[in-house]
Formats: C-alpha cells, structure tokens, sequence
C-alpha cells in the first residue's frame, strides 16, 4: 500500500486531512480509454468485454492446485502472479492494506484451509509501505468527520520485518486454522522486484 507523506491541510471536498493523496494521477493506458465522460470503473467494464469475447471455461475446480494462500498488500506495485510465477487457478489471493494478518484474513484463510483444502501460507509485505506513514490517528481523525471511530485498528507499523513477524505469529497460533506448520513470511522490494525471506525468531 502506497501512501503519501502526512500534509497538514485539509482534502479537499471533505474535511479528513489529505494522509491517502498520492502523486498526479498517472496516464490512462490505451485498451482502458473510453468515451469522454467515463468512469474508470466504465473503462474497467469496456474491458472486460474485450475479455469475455475471447474467454473459454477453463473447467477448473475451485480449490486451488498449489493448495497455498497467499496474504499480501492490497499496493498496486503487486503483481503478484507475475512476481511469484503463478498461474490461475494456483492459489487463493487475500489483500489488504498492508497484508496484515486480521480477523477477517484468519476468517478467509480458515475457509481456505477447511472448506478449499490449502496447506500452506505465504505472507508478503513491501518496502515503502504506506503503513509506516500512518498511526491510529487516522481514527480519530475520522471520529472527528463523521462523528463516528470506526472499530477497525489502522494497523500501522515503523518495522516492516517485525510486522511480518506477528502476522505469521498470529497466523501459527489461530485455533481455527488446520494447518500452520508451512507459514513463512517476505518482505517483496518494489524496486528489484525481489523477495527476502524474514526468520520468524529474531
């Protein structure tokens, strides 16, 4: 998840500070255009009928061939079947911003695990992560807008490897999972494209 720096002034339209504005909006790619005064969300459905024109039924089954799941960032840096060389139908995918471990990962994985037969888990973190920016603030600065604290933590860190640590940590220890013998965690480098594998016991 990629975050810009923390700004003083207010977003504009409402009034939560401006902690998730990033860069200049970046060019639109050629097969996504659409006519003027589309949504990106048109674009996206433009072209998926581009896709369905060619689909074929692959005739797969739902549980994953490699029998693994794979908790990562939702970051758009993460192309995670091209990084880890998979194919589809391979493994089931759960992201989050900062593919922390949650309840409701713990909730997906147990379903992947006991209704879909994985064994295995791969957790994968990132460099420039836009968690370390963040601090539970960010709730409260919510609170603040809406009159609401939403009941979700923010689950920021300041240690990427350390943060791998406690999700494969709260992976190895849910009573709900069969399987916690194969959890190993990484940290992907978004620029080398690189994974490097963290020691659960430092």
């Amino acid at each position: 998840m990629r975050v810009s720096p923390r700004l003083t002034s207010r977003s504009r339209g409402r009034g939560l500070p401006s902690l998730i504005r990033g860069p200049a909006e970046p060019p639109v790619r050629p097969h996504l255009a659409v006519r003027d005064g589309g949504t990106v969300t048109d674009r996206l459905v433009e072209a998926n009928r581009r896709y369905a024109d060619a689909f074929g039924d692959p005739g797969m089954d739902a549980r994953p061939v490699l029998r693994v799941a794979v908790v990562a960032c939702m970051d758009a840096r993460l192309d995670l079947h091209a990084a880890l060389g998979l194919e589809l139908g391979d493994c089931h995918t759960i992201r989050n911003a900062g593919g922390v471990v949650t309840d409701d990962v713990i909730r997906s994985l147990t379903i992947s695990q006991r209704a879909l037969g994985t064994r295995s888990v791969m957790l994968v973190h990132h460099t420039g992560c836009g968690l370390e920016s963040l601090t539970e603030d960010f709730r409260h600065e919510l609170e603040d807008e809406v009159g609401q604290r939403p009941a979700w933590a923010v689950e920021s860190f300041r240690d990427v490897d350390q943060d791998v640590r406690q999700s494969m940590q709260r992976v190895r220890t849910s009573p709900f999972l069969l399987h916690s013998d194969d959890v190993r965690g990484f940290v992907f480098d978004v620029t080398t494209g690189l994974l490097r594998e963290i020691d659960p016991a430092e």
